[in-house]
């Protein structure tokens, strides 16, 4: 029975449903979990500095491929091995960060799916702008220890905040527990907004953040849906759980006996916007027409 070695900077309570994604993918390519392949699991549990010891492990395991969700997770399991094969899920740029050559031509053991989320990060920024036309001040949420994803968004959502005349902060939070000091001191900037960068760490509190959004009346833009459905104002981005389900697909196609090397990296095809018109009205946010005919989804 092969083993498949799952490695995340996330906890397994906080990733379940992605985890189920991931099943499914494997199971569209013939594998099913404790019937044809064995998954090792090892959780971060929020703390990637522990990921380079966890990646190693699972290439002394000897495991058949290794599936790493999430940017500091993949970069922890290319630095491991260049032997083994490995799946990524990340929404960073895997180029720019070195996992593969190139998208159609991956090279090496290495192969996966990227959201592009330093092409959506810009986008959230625009939405806000046409959402809040008077805003001058705005905050940029990002995690100090997932540095290459935390200086792609900044780079990208700083040139779109120029383009705009925006005055952008870069704002950093390395667990939940610095949530409420990162509000205080968008209290403190007096900004008008807040984009969220794409991470796991908010991912995995999306729920706290968008309660926290709503208690300080701040506008709000994320990449996942789960955002705007707890109360944010509003997420763009592409979708989490079929990127996991992409992984699982080409996880079972490496089991089967192909090579990273000539599987291309999957690039989110669709983006999806999501706007809580509830959340806008109490904020006193007027949602143009235009901007509520480009929803895929309305949440009242």
């Amino acid at each position: 029975m092969p083993v498949i070695g799952f490695i995340s900077g996330s906890s397994a309570a906080q990733r379940s449903r992605y985890v189920d994604a991931f099943r499914e993918g494997l199971r569209e390519t013939g594998f099913v979990e404790g019937e044809n392949a064995k998954i090792e699991y090892r959780w971060a549990d929020g703390e990637n500095d522990r990921l380079p010891t966890l990646a190693r492990e699972l290439v002394t395991r000897k495991v058949a491929v290794i599936a790493a969700t999430g940017t500091p997770a993949a970069l922890a399991a290319k630095e491991a091995t260049r032997t083994t094969p490995i799946v990524f899920e990340t929404g960073a740029n895997p180029i720019k960060l070195g996992l593969v050559d190139s998208l159609n031509r991956p090279g090496g053991n290495v192969t996966g799916v990227t959201q592009a989320n330093q092409e959506t990060g810009p986008k959230r920024l625009q939405l806000l702008h046409e959402l809040i036309p008077t805003a001058k001040v705005i905050g940029l949420l990002v995690n100090p220890t997932d540095p290459a994803l935390a200086e792609a968004d900044a780079s990208a959502v700083r040139a779109a905040a120029q383009t705009l005349g925006l005055e952008l902060h870069v704002l950093n939070a390395s667990t939940d527990r610095d949530f409420d000091a990162i509000f205080a001191k968008l209290i403190q900037l007096r900004a008008d907004g807040l984009v969220i960068g794409g991470e796991q760490l908010f991912t995995n509190h999306v729920e706290q953040l968008a309660a926290l959004t709503v208690r300080h009346a701040v506008p709000a833009a994320y990449q996942w849906r789960g955002f705007a459905a707890a109360g944010g104002l509003l997420s763009y981005g592409s979708d989490l759980t079929d990127a996991y389900r992409v992984a699982g697909v080409y996880t079972g196609r490496i089991l089967k006996g192909a090579k990273p090397a000539d599987l291309p990296v999957q690039q989110a095809s669709k983006v999806e916007l999501y706007i809580n018109l509830n959340t806008a009205r109490a904020l006193g946010i007027t949602v143009p027409i235009p901007v509520l005919g480009r929803a895929d989804e309305v949440i009242e």
